[in-house]
Formats: structure tokens, C-alpha cells, sequence
């Protein structure tokens, strides 16, 4: 026991011991190459950021000129011609889109998040009301359980309802009587919402692509979309310390669940 001790007191009492200085060169290690992941991420940061601003320019050029072809010329050409300039227009519209999700989508995790209560049930009304005043000839049922509230960013959290009820309302174009819900489980503990609905659906054995960036598990000439909107919900609750997991069965439709903290 004697020995043993003298031993470690003497092991202490070296800081130039082999383990110890191994110690200092990995923490220096790790210092050095944490400065060069965030001097990276800064750089990668500003070059996307300038990709993104600087491609919306020519992009408004080429939507604003097909435009004005379709105004000013549609007359003068045939069917096929017009289909042409219809096809450049969406096409420049879709990718304007994407630079502009893909922007949000970087940002999310910029700033202080400042939290308060947010009524969800009333964010979820007003964004359903604006998905029938695009679309007043579809007939959808909507259930909203009143009383939802989290603590939260509401601009930050309103986007994630968004993407989540607009993907409800796109995916259960087809169907002859549609249903979107947004509720919340009743169990102990944490308290999940979920938005359900009975549209397209998706097979559980790549429900793990479906938060993934530019992951699409439909066709996009079925439903259109930039693939961004699900990977945007997880970044957003992942930033409020929750979670979203889905459920769904193709063609018997989906369950979003997701977690925030309680009010």
C-alpha cells in the first residue's frame, strides 16, 4: 500500500509524465481542429449564402422574360411553342423556391431563440384557412383540437406547422374525401401532438429518408415539392429541444408526431 502510493504521488507530481502529456497534445488537437470545423462552417456558410443570393437574379430574369413572351407573344405560337415557355416559367419558379428553402433552411439555426407561449390550434386554423383560399374547390375535412399550446418561437414553429399540414393537404389531393387532424396523444409524461391524415401514405421501411434533405418518396410530378419541408419540421423542433417521428401505410396515409416543451 506504501509503495502504491508513492507511486501515484509521484505520478502527480510529474506533469511531464507520458499520459499526461499525451492528454494536453490531444486537447490541443481538439482545439485546433474545432477552429478549423467552425473557420470551415463559416466559410461554407458565406459561400452558400452568396450561391443563393446571387442565383436568384438571373432566375428572376428568366421568369420575368418567359412571362412577359407568354403576355406579349402567346398568339403568335402554337401549342407546342406556348407548352415550351409554360415548362421555363415553372421550371425558374420551382428553383427560385428551393434557393429560398434552402436559405430558411440554414438559418434556423441562427439567432437567439426567444420562447413564449404559442397557441398551435390557432396557428394551425389560419394555416388551413390560407391553404383553402388557394384551393376554394377542394373539399377537406379538418379537425383541430382546441387548446394546443408549447413553448416556443411562434414565426419558427408557425413554419413547421406549415410544411406539416401543407404536406397533409398536398398528399391527400387524390383522395375522394379527404382528412387532415391535428391533435395531441394523451399520455403521462411528454405530451405528443401529431398531424394525421389519410392521404398517399408511405411505406415504414423508408420512413428513416423521409427528414432527409432533397429525400422524396412520391413522384414530384404527383406532388410537387422541393423536399425540403420535412427536413426544415426536424431542424426546427430538434432547435426547441423536441423531436417528430412518422407512422404511415401507403395509401391509408400518415402521422407526423412531434414533441415540444410544455408552457
Amino acid at each position: 500500500m506504501e509503495i502504491s502510493t508513492t507511486v501515484l504521488t509521484h505520478c502527480q507530481a510529474r506533469p511531464d509524465h507520458p499520459w499526461q502529456a499525451a492528454t494536453g497534445e490531444v486537447e490541443q488537437q481538439v482545439r485546433e481542429r474545432t477552429a478549423e470545423l467552425e473557420s470551415a462552417n463559416r466559410e461554407l456558410e458565406a459561400f452558400s449564402y452568396t450561391v443563393s443570393h446571387d442565383l436568384q437574379a438571373p432566375l428572376r430574369s428568366i421568369r420575368g422574360f418567359s412571362e412577359a413572351l407568354l403576355q406579349d407573344y402567346g398568339g403568335r405560337l402554337d401549342e407546342r411553342g406556348t407548352s415550351y415557355l409554360h415548362h421555363i416559367h415553372e421550371a425558374s419558379r420551382q428553383l427560385s423556391q428551393l434557393i429560398q428553402d434552402l436559405m430558411a433552411l440554414g438559418l434556423i439555426d441562427k439567432g437567439e431563440l426567444c420562447a413564449r407561449r404559442v397557441d398551435l390550434s390557432a396557428l394551425a386554423e389560419e394555416v388551413m384557412a390560407e391553404l383553402q383560399a388557394v384551393e376554394p374547390q377542394r373539399q377537406v375535412e379538418v379537425s383541430i383540437a382546441p387548446g394546443l399550446a408549447a413553448l416556443g418561437n411562434g414565426g419558427l414553429l408557425r413554419i413547421a406547422l406549415v410544411n406539416l399540414l401543407s404536406n397533409a393537404w398536398k398528399f391527400t389531393r387524390h383522395q375522394p374525401r379527404p382528412r387532415i387532424e391535428l391533435g395531441a396523444v394523451l399520455a403521462a409524461g411528454a405530451r405528443p401532438f401529431f398531424v394525421r391524415d389519410n392521404g398517399a401514405g408511405f411505406s415504414m421501411d423508408q420512413v428513416d429518408r423521409l427528414f432527409g434533405v432533397f429525400q422524396r418518396l412520391h413522384s414530384a410530378e404527383d406532388y410537387p415539392g422541393t423536399g425540403i419541408g420535412l427536413a426544415t419540421v426536424k431542424r426546427i423542433l430538434r432547435r426547441h429541444g423536441g423531436k417528430v417521428w412518422a407512422k404511415g401505410q401507403p395509401g391509408q396515409g400518415a402521422t407526423f408526431y412531434f414533441t415540444l416543451p410544455q408552457p
